[in-house]
């Protein structure tokens, strides 16, 4: 026997040896969890059919107030990721966050104090103020289509008819008249008898409209006092021939100072919430 063949000898050993011991050690593992484990098979294989079970299923309950589908885990993971998806638009297009978020923004970009408070604050703020001035839609939407849906008392498709009526109240009472007529003019449908027979296709963009004029009529009115302070600032420093300062940099200490002596952060969310109907 050569070198060579002695040394492919040597190597397949080894490799066997190897081998052989993960095996082992495989087998030692799996004798020792089956120790401490076996005993709880029913525990385990409850425990398993619980994790495959995932949420409690969405039903869809009938008229009569028998459970009509019970659906599976993956159709409540996509019914999930898709409430997901589209909750931004709802937060946007059907509460009063647009037009408090617009306030905000031009109220910080007439103070000049470029991104103080930061564009997180400043939603974290427009957030609280939309559930503060939601709250009583939001207490009538639940008491009227969500409670009775999810204790069997009404149907999925009447839940979900009361719930848009409440959300068209809300609507209705924050739209103009003049944007709602202009949309249901282009439709060619006008004399509705009840806030609930406005279609949400017309109501949503009317309310939109709405609230952006009334947002930027607001900070025109918040943006005027700066204004007032840059100008006053500005022909000051031209007659003394600092032409040089920046009257931005030299009136926003008067600005500030403006703002807190009048409370200017109550007064502007006061305001806000006072320009809303919510009563339902």
């Amino acid at each position: 026997m050569n070198l060579l063949s002695w040394t492919k000898l040597e190597t397949k050993s080894a490799n066997f040896k190897r081998s052989r011991t993960k095996i082992l050690v495989l087998l030692f593992a799996y004798i020792f969890c089956f120790s401490i484990f076996g005993g709880n098979t029913a525990f385990a294989q409850t425990a398993l059919e619980t994790s495959l079970s995932g949420l409690p299923a969405l039903n869809v309950i009938n008229g009569d107030g028998a459970t009509g589908t019970t659906y599976s885990l993956s159709l409540q993971i996509l019914a999930l990721m898709t409430a997901l998806t589209i909750l931004p638009s709802l937060v946007l297009g059907m509460t009063s966050f647009t037009r408090v978020i617009i306030v905000l923004s031009i109220l910080r970009q007439a103070m000049g104090t470029q991104q103080t408070p930061p564009n997180q604050v400043l939603i974290a703020i427009a957030l609280f103020l939309t559930f503060f001035i939601m709250a009583p839609t939001f207490e009538t939407l639940y008491d009227d289509a969500i409670s009775p849906y999810l204790d069997g008392q009404m149907a999925a498709d009447t839940a979900l008819a009361d719930g848009t009526d409440v959300m068209k109240r809300f609507l209705v009472q924050n739209t103009r008249i003049t944007d709602l007529n202009m949309f249901s003019d282009m439709v060619g449908i006008s004399n509705y008898e009840s806030p609930e027979d406005v279609p949400l296709s017309i109501l949503l963009p009317a309310f939109i409209t709405s609230e952006l004029k009334t947002a930027f009529q607001i900070g025109f009115l918040l943006f005027l006092p700066f204004l007032v302070i840059d100008m006053v600032i500005a022909s000051i420093l031209m007659s003394l021939g600092m032409m040089m300062l920046s009257p931005m940099l030299v009136a926003m200490p008067f600005k500030l100072l403006l703002f807190v002596l009048v409370d200017g952060w109550a007064m502007t969310v006061g305001s806000l919430v006072a320009t809303y109907s919510i009563g339902v």
